[in-house]
């Protein structure tokens, strides 16, 4: 039996294909927009994954230290690793910074820890060359992305660090590149000031310098203890506000990512409907051209159904081949990205399943065209 749609997608091969490619290198814009909104999802994880911590403490009434600003004293750590579950407990801050090198300029988050303290902050998989801090000041750990290399000297404040350690695959919440320094460093680069800041408030009376503040209190549990009842205790002694890790990932996507995954949403949203749009007229479009053979073939008793199921076919055929190149356009891309593209699998059969659906249902408007058309058209040219 002859394959009506085979026929016709064969006398027309090349104009179909570029048609499919067409409509799937919108489909892969398609895919790319899911896999930023996953490429974001898994950023902000990453650090709280990296850090090896049960417990967050930081400043009371805030969210921090990711959606808000918190600073609580550095000292609050002795407290709290003599709270009952504890196994230890380390401070910790974060600040960004604008970077520039002969590579170009980026934004970094400066991760200040203390490198001889018992929480593994630093994902050691993760290095790539060189070592971890091993000293107070002037060492710093880089990203694979910043271009730095070891042994190189980079200025921030007033003193210059000595790259000692890279890493792959270190990013902050949101996308930026990691940097590690030693707490000591880290508390001097955020909370104390510029000499002639120092002087100028020393003018005015106002006497200050490191006041040993940082950001978050991490800390490990024991085994057996419960991070949820441990972290309401510390909550209720110290009066601070603290997340156990699961809390702060769920604090990190419903709160400091939640709008942007909206808008990423909205706007794949808008891209499958107009791919959809665009694959119904250009199903009617091709119906439309073939008119008068579609009156010839109900002129000689073709019935509806048939031509019908060649529509559909061919819609059908469009969707997976627009599909298929779109994939590739995506994959062919995505490393070109300044952020993570995560492309999973199962977005990719998902999507597939609604282009199959949408295809399906735009090309019934090609099949409305069928019904309609008169047969008589093909005797009046």
């Amino acid at each position: 039996m002859i394959n009506l749609a085979f026929k016709d997608i064969q006398h027309s091969l090349s104009k179909f294909l570029i048609t499919a490619i067409s409509v799937g290198v919108l489909l892969g814009i398609v895919i790319i927009m899911i896999g930023v909104y996953r490429g974001m999802v898994f950023d902000a994880k990453v650090l709280v994954d990296d850090i090896k911590a049960d417990i967050w403490v930081v400043q009371q009434d805030t969210l921090g230290p990711f959606a808000q600003s918190s600073r609580i004293h550095e000292d609050l750590k002795n407290q709290i690793s003599y709270q009952e579950g504890i196994e230890s407990a380390e401070a910790i801050t974060f600040q960004t910074f604008q970077m520039e090198n002969s590579y170009g300029d980026f934004k970094v988050m400066l991760v200040g820890y203390d490198p001889l303290g018992k929480i593994e902050v630093i994902d050691k998989a993760k290095l790539i060359a060189g070592r971890t801090i091993q000293k107070q000041h002037y060492e710093i750990v880089v990203s694979k992305k910043t271009n730095y290399k070891l042994g190189e000297y980079i200025k921030m404040g007033r003193d210059s660090f000595r790259v000692v350690g890279i890493t792959d695959d270190t990013v902050s919440n949101g996308g930026d590149y990691l940097i590690f320094t030693s707490l000591k460093d880290a508390e001097i680069l955020q909370f104390t000031y510029t000499n002639e800041r120092i002087r100028s408030d020393a003018n005015r009376g106002i006497k200050g310098g490191n006041p040993h503040l940082v950001n978050a209190i991490i800390a490990k549990t024991k085994d057996g203890y419960n991070p949820q009842i441990v972290a309401r205790s510390i909550e209720h002694t110290t009066h601070k506000k603290v997340f156990t890790k699961e809390e702060q990932k769920t604090l990190l996507l419903q709160k400091v990512i939640k709008k942007s995954s909206k808008q990423i949403g909205m706007f794949t949203v808008i891209l499958i409907l107009v791919s959809v749009i665009i694959i119904a007229l250009i199903i009617y479009t091709m119906t439309l051209e073939k008119i008068k053979e579609i009156s010839i073939m109900k002129l000689i008793g073709i019935p509806n159904f048939t031509i019908s199921k060649m529509i559909i076919q061919e819609t059908v055929v469009l969707g997976i081949l627009a599909f298929i190149s779109g994939n590739i356009f995506a994959t062919l891309i995505s490393g070109n990205f300044p952020k993570r593209i995560v492309l999973l699998t199962s977005d990719a059969l998902e999507l597939f399943i609604v282009i199959l659906i949408s295809s399906i249902f735009a090309s019934l408007f090609g099949i409305y065209k069928v019904i309609k058309t008169d047969p008589a058209q093909a005797i009046a040219g």
